[in-house]
């Protein structure tokens, strides 16, 4: 057998076990490793929500500890024009932007692959989630799913291309995070029990609505049910979500008589956002049909193989974390439509519609429109002293 080859290897150190383990398993195959801590936000850097202060504490003592060179980059005027000028935009439209989609395809596997490779870099590794292969019979390079079905993070990485996976390594998507967290505390890294981080990339864990409330202008509207009754004030469409359960404001009403699919103490869920008429429209019950959808079209794509799948039968998410959906693509000139076998819950214009044959991630786009179960609203009565 011929030993693998050796390369420099730059990895991204977040302060985080996954990364932090990364980097451990590149030096033990005998890479030459070195770690970059990448600051994407300074906005409010010195609040308590945001950490990358400590987090960069957190990447230098573990590049330490296994005995690599540590360098912190700012990317943080990149991440402004990139990212979040782009999530403000989506948020300002009404939908529902996937910002850590984004932040990997133009931050960490565009301007940190670029400055890598400045650095002298052959490959860069992060704490993914996910495997990279080359397809022995075509010669592509292919996303895979991570090995443990509860972290994998493909999902997020559909939007890289043949490029970036040819120089990109994900050593933890090999294991089961049991096992990183065993390997963590096996050779005493620092942060081997740090919790893992769930915020939103450049957000972190604060209130949400509070955020977005600086950016975002927002203007009061109706609450409406799906007979046109109106339930309370909503504060502005951007700060809402289809699916929605917490937040509305109208806990405490109830519905006499509920029909499709509720209940009199059944929860509301956001189904409609009319910008046109800045109304909020809600549902009681989760399987209520203006919940459910056969269908979808997606735009704005991106394919791992740089071209489309054939149509047919494939398997897709809408969500992260949702299992996998059979369906059929059939493309279109401008995206891609898919057909469902179930019909599948929330799914939001906005978020990501991401492709699978099995393990391998194909690519996806961004969710433009959806045909849902709901009956057109304007066909719907108006109920009396609504």
């Amino acid at each position: 057998m011929t030993a693998s080859p050796k390369h420099r290897v730059v990895v991204g150190l977040s302060g985080g076990v996954d990364s932090a383990v990364t980097a451990y398993l590149l030096k033990q195959q005998g890479h030459e490793v070195v770690g970059i801590f990448m600051k994407n936000w300074e906005d409010d850097d010195d609040s308590e929500y945001c950490s990358s202060n400590v987090d960069f504490v957190d990447a230098a003592a573990v590049a330490d500890v296994i005995g690599i060179e540590i360098e912190h980059v700012n990317f943080a005027a990149d991440y402004k024009d990139r990212v979040f000028a782009e999530f403000l935009r989506e948020y300002q439209a009404g939908r529902t932007p996937n910002p850590d989609v984004l932040c990997n395809a133009e931050i960490k596997f565009k301007a940190f692959l670029d400055h890598a490779m400045r650095l002298g870099a052959e490959k860069i590794a992060t704490g993914h989630y996910a495997r990279v292969r080359q397809n022995a019979q075509t010669g592509l390079f292919e996303l895979l799913k991570g090995l443990d079905p509860s972290k994998d993070q493909s999902y997020f990485l559909h939007r890289l291309n043949q490029a970036q996976l040819s120089k990109t390594m994900f050593p933890v998507g090999e294991l089961h995070k049991t096992e990183v967290r065993r390997i963590a505390e096996e050779i005493g890294l620092p942060n081997a029990k740090k919790k893992d981080s769930t915020g939103i990339c450049f957000i972190g864990e604060r209130p949400f609505r509070e955020f977005l409330n600086r950016y975002i202008s927002h203007a009061p509207g109706p609450i409406l049910d799906d007979r046109g009754r109106k339930l309370g004030q909503h504060v502005g469409l951007s700060f809402y979500t289809l699916g929605q359960r917490q937040g509305l404001g109208i806990g405490g009403v109830k519905e006499k008589g509920a029909q499709r699919g509720g209940g009199a103490h059944e929860p509301w869920f956001v189904a409609r956002k009319d910008l046109e008429k800045n109304t909020l429209r809600v549902v009681q019950g989760h399987d209520h049909p203006w919940l459910l959808s056969h269908s979808l079209v997606a735009q704005d794509v991106s394919w791992c193989a740089g071209q489309p799948p054939g149509p047919g039968a494939y398997a897709a998410k809408t969500r992260y974390r949702q299992q996998d959906a059979a369906c059929t693509l059939k493309n279109t000139p401008d995206g891609f439509a898919l057909q469902f076998a179930d019909a599948q819950w929330a799914v939001t214009p906005g978020q990501s519609a991401v492709l699978y044959d099995g393990d391998v991630c194909l690519g996806g786009g961004v969710i433009a429109a959806v045909d849902s179960l709901q009956p057109a609203v304007d066909a719907m009565p108006a109920a009396a002293g609504g």
